[in-house]
């Protein structure tokens, strides 16, 4: 049987960060959508978003980390990325008011992109890595953890490279609540960690 285990991206080796993040469209965009100016393909390059990411991923380093790095029986197989919501210009700058909602709220990290490596996907990995934020959240003191999934109508299915936001199913099995449903397939969801807000 294997064994899921889960570690913040500063505390894994940039070879286990590349390894995940060398699968499908994540590797043009290391998860740099969020967080550039503009649009991403025509205003920065390839080698820019490589070096961002690993800048903040921070490997070898006491932290801050931009995701967390998720192993079978010690294999890098996943990525999700999960930190402060400030961190993430675009929410901000987009004509998509559902990205930021509440937006005086406070102690929130986003949860904005999911990777499983081809060959080790459907096998539930996602739930796991979507269960590992809120470990990960409590561990570094998030009050809130928000997502923004998407959820196919009835009878439909995710359609591209869709679920690289998340699944709603997902994020409602970690614990998150649905708050708002935006779009036809879009959803927004949180899991309050800290006290009131």
């Amino acid at each position: 049987m294997t064994q899921f285990t889960w570690r913040p991206a500063n505390e894994a080796t940039t070879e286990d960060v590349e390894t995940v993040l060398d699968t499908g469209g994540a590797r043009k965009c290391r998860c740099q959508a969020l967080k550039v100016p503009g649009w991403i393909w025509r205003d920065t390059t390839q080698s820019e978003r490589d070096a961002a990411l690993l800048e903040q991923v921070g490997c070898g380093t006491d932290g801050p980390t931009s995701g967390l790095i998720g192993y079978l029986d010690g294999e890098p197989v996943g990525w999700v990325a999960v930190e402060p919501r400030d961190h993430y210009p675009r929410v901000w700058a987009r004509q998509k008011s559902w990205m930021r909602m509440d937006p005086e709220l406070a102690g929130v990290c986003s949860v904005t992109c999911f990777v499983v490596r081809k060959g080790f996907r459907k096998q539930g990995l996602m739930y796991e890595l979507a269960a590992a934020t809120v470990e990960h959240g409590r561990n570094i003191g998030a009050r809130v953890l928000e997502g923004y999934p998407t959820e196919p109508p009835p009878g439909k299915t995710v359609i591209w490279d869709e679920a690289s936001v998340g699944l709603l199913q997902v994020f409602l099995e970690a614990g998150y609540e649905l708050v708002a449903s935006p779009t036809l397939r879009r959803r927004v969801v949180r899991h309050r960690l800290g006290g009131p807000s």
